[in-house]
């Protein structure tokens, strides 16, 4: 059993977060289906990380029995915390970075990571993170944007991410991440995937996909 650590400092994006918690809102009627089947069949005791305003709560099903959710930035969590009171199943929301998670290993039947890994500062060690608190069993449900298949497009996410000025206004985001091959780096199995777009394609934070993978 791994010994419990100290969670980290807070990640505050006062800016980002204000904005974030409107547009989710103004977005929900797109990516509100979506959500239901990133969480579709779910059971037991999950985690999700990078909870934000806990808009994903309201869409989880009867047949989980426990959510933690861990949010760093502050104004999202406490907005989190009050989504919480009036889930359809057990919320509770914490102060944490998915790096760190103060979890013990393998306690939890699923893992939820929906636009958030695209932000972690280290992307590898939050998946290895995510791989440790999973049981024998366990699942990670990701619904992410990604890097674009084609050449141009992802010359484009790469300056945007190089610049300096999206991740800041985006809350740390990087647009040109290959979220998937880094979740098989990491020692999960893709055992379904889904390419999309959300919004405009033309967008710097577009293609997403939406998957499932074991251990």
């Amino acid at each position: 059993m791994r010994t419990l650590r100290r969670v980290p400092d807070e990640i505050r994006h006062p800016v980002f977060a204000r904005l974030f918690d409107r547009l989710s809102r103004s977005m929900e009627s797109e990516e509100g289906p979506r959500r239901d089947q990133l969480l579709a069949g779910l059971t037991g005791r999950v985690l999700e990380i990078g909870a934000g305003n806990g808009i994903g709560f309201a869409h989880y099903p009867a047949s989980v029995g426990e959510v933690v959710a861990i949010e760093p930035e502050p104004y999202l969590r406490a907005k989190a915390q009050r989504a919480a009171q009036s889930a359809p199943v057990p919320v509770s929301v914490h102060a944490g970075v998915a790096e760190h998670l103060d979890q013990p290993d393998g306690s939890f039947d699923a893992v939820v990571a929906c636009q958030v890994l695209c932000t972690v500062r280290d992307q590898a060690r939050a998946l290895r993170e995510l791989r440790r608190v999973l049981g024998a069993d366990g699942e990670l449900r990701f619904f992410e944007h990604v890097l674009a298949p084609s050449p141009g497009k992802a010359r484009l996410q790469a300056l945007a991410d190089g610049s300096r000025i999206w991740p800041l206004i985006g809350g740390g985001c990087h647009c040109a991440r290959d979220t998937p091959a880094a979740i098989e780096a990491a020692g999960f199995r893709i055992t379904q995937i889904e390419r999309f777009d959300v919004g405009p394609s033309w967008t710097h934070t577009n293609p997403h996909v939406l998957g499932w993978a074991v251990r």
